[in-house]
């Protein structure tokens, strides 16, 4: 990237979503250094995949795919020393101050149970949560739309299941 202007622009498309790393970062990586480790390296695949972004899609959806597929491979080399993090730990650090003690109860509750989840079902309910549209979800995840909502009709359903058994 040669041109001053695009890095500048890849800068301020970076400061501006940098939210998305620390929330993918604390799904997927349980401690500090590792998740420094993972944010460095999806910077890095960010940058060095920066010129071939066309524009088809926003960029925080290009920025989601690239990023969950460098945290799930990160996941996948490291995935006999690293434990991931606890979703409820993720929500406390980048979600506002919850209103009432019930209310955070019943987002850990909820976070617990996503925690149960497989890695790839955890990406797309990350990304219903943060409220992509499925064709948004299906641009990020490499699946169709279709499949995207069968996934989730399935993980609601467990995370249902799951809650329900808790109480």
């Amino acid at each position: 990237m040669n041109d001053p202007r695009q890095k500048d622009l890849f800068l301020e498309l970076l400061e501006t979503n940098q939210d998305i790393l620390h929330k993918i970062c604390h799904v997927y990586a349980a401690h500090e250094e590792d998740r420094r480790d993972l944010s460095q390296e999806m910077v890095f695949q960010l940058w060095k995949s920066y010129a071939s972004f066309q524009g088809k899609s926003k960029f925080t959806t290009w920025m989601y795919r690239l990023c969950l597929n460098t945290a799930l491979l990160y996941v996948r080399r490291n995935r006999r020393t690293h434990k991931t993090s606890r979703l409820d730990e993720c929500h406390q650090q980048v979600a506002a101050p919850l209103q009432s003690p019930e209310a955070e109860e019943d987002i850990t509750r909820l976070y617990d149970a996503i925690q149960g989840l497989r890695r790839f079902d955890r990406a797309i309910i990350l990304l219903y949560l943060e409220r992509l549209s499925y064709r948004e979800i299906a641009e990020v995840t490499g699946i169709s739309e279709r499949n995207v909502s069968v996934r989730l009709v399935r993980i609601k359903k467990k995370l249902k299941t799951t809650l329900q058994k808790e109480t």
